[in-house]
């Protein structure tokens, strides 16, 4: 992933410092296990676990001459262990280093974006009880809908988001598997004790049966629930950005002090981060059809899956914390228009009231769509420009026999739109 969306700390467990520093730390935990039972020399465990390390320069010149990177890795390894370096990797296969590593490192990623997406909920908690009876207009196709309050809004955010999580811990559990089974995968080397042991050692479970490797549907639900959490954090992006528009003002992004919005234009004030975080989810979920392409490998395995899963795991995790980082930060830094959300609702004299008349008219009048018809026809009249909603209703008289104008004024209040929304808040936290 290019250094523009690298955060430090997922960008540095991805280095090839870092995947070759797990690749030894595997490496070393089996030697240790087979000492243990007995299979390699116990003094040659401990020359190994004293001496061994990797020179990463070198590492790369041997395998520019023989085209295996792990094959490369032990050679340095075996340049630093000497002579007792031939119980390095015994009876193991390329896979079982790389694959359990890679479940470790998949494993840390999956704890840094959990800690993020945890911190992404706080914020969006904050937000939902801040304004849980902030009235905003709800809106249906883009159109005008009825009133409605910001905190449902948030609140809707908060328990998509919510189960987003609870998912993507579930991948983080299921990808958190390592295997130490051999060419084939059926240990006819090594014992499957061994495999328990480095396993432990490192907080993984034993893959129940592997192949020469582990099975990628594993990865696959990883990396779609990454993109699952990138489409929920696109769609909170997508309503910001909606409801910075000029015409609508409701919510806007934070802008900084010396910010430019535009090279030409000086008054402008864009969703940027917003539309970053939108941009960054697309590509997430092409990540997604790649993982799952990689599922069907042939037979026992082949490498088919090796070259995809270079590009997207890391990117794809490197993708979404910064995608959270920012998406936190625009939580934080949101401007929410309070008068500006009362003007749309009145807008037009406050046609989003519309339901309420046609509610309360509908008893004396004695038809639903007689008293439809006639609140329509005042709607629309006020939807075209033909005066303020409110006021047609007072001046048609078909309306007026059956309604005072306290009982019209009555229809535009408020407190229908808020008046269960504790009900609401105390279903979704509890309280």
């Amino acid at each position: 992933m290019i250094e523009r969306y690298t955060l430090p700390e997922m960008g540095n467990l991805w280095s090839e410092e870092n995947k070759l520093r797990t690749w030894l730390k595997v490496e070393v935990e089996a030697a240790r296990a087979m000492a243990k039972h007995k299979i390699i020399p116990q003094a040659s465990f401990k020359i190994i676990e004293k001496k061994a390390n990797f020179d990463l320069k070198r590492v790369k010149k041997i395998e520019q001459e023989i085209n295996h990177d792990l094959i490369a890795f032990l050679t340095s390894v075996a340049e630093f262990v000497g002579e007792d370096a031939c119980y390095i990797h015994f009876g193991m296969t390329s896979s079982d280093v790389l694959d359990t590593s890679l479940s470790l490192t998949m494993k840390r990623a999956g704890e840094i974006i959990d800690k993020k997406t945890a911190a992404a909920i706080s914020e969006i908690k904050k937000l939902c009880k801040k304004y849980k009876m902030t009235p905003c207009i709800g809106r249906t196709h883009g159109v005008h809908g009825e009133p409605t309050t910001l905190g449902l809004k948030f609140a809707v955010w908060y328990t998509e988001l919510t189960r987003a999580r609870k998912r993507f811990k579930d991948a983080i559990e299921m990808i958190s598997v390592g295997m130490i089974s051999g060419a084939v995968g059926n240990f006819a080397n090594l014992d499957p004790k061994i495999e328990a042991a480095v396993c432990k050692k490192l907080k993984l479970k034993p893959a129940e049966v592997s192949t020469q490797v582990i099975q990628r549907d594993r990865h696959a639900h990883f990396i779609t629930e990454i993109a699952l959490l990138g489409s929920s954090l696109e769609k909170f992006a997508t309503e910001i950005r909606n409801l910075q528009r000029t015409e609508i003002g409701e919510l806007s992004e934070g802008f900084a002090k010396g910010q430019k919005g535009s090279s030409a234009m000086p008054h402008k004030k864009n969703p940027i981060t917003a539309e970053r975080i939108s941009g960054i989810s697309r590509t997430l979920r092409g990540y997604a059809l790649s993982a799952m392409e990689n599922i069907a490998l042939w037979h026992e395995r082949d490498i088919a899956h090796s070259s995809v899963e270079r590009i997207i795991i890391p990117d794809a995790t490197i993708l979404v914390d910064y995608a959270l980082e920012k998406f936190i930060g625009l939580l934080k830094g949101l401007v929410v228009d309070e008068k500006r959300m009362l003007e749309n609702i009145y807008y037009r004299g406050g046609v989003v009231f519309s339901q309420r008349v046609l509610l309360k008219l509908t008893g004396p009048i004695g038809s639903r769509e007689k008293a439809y018809r006639l609140v329509q026809k005042n709607a629309m009249k006020a939807v075209s420009g033909g005066g303020n909603f409110r006021e047609l209703l007072k001046t048609d008289k078909e309306v007026t026999k059956h309604l005072s104008e306290k009982e019209i004024d009555g229809c535009f209040d408020l407190k229908y739109y808020t008046r269960n929304v504790d009900k609401i808040f105390k279903r979704i936290f509890r309280q």
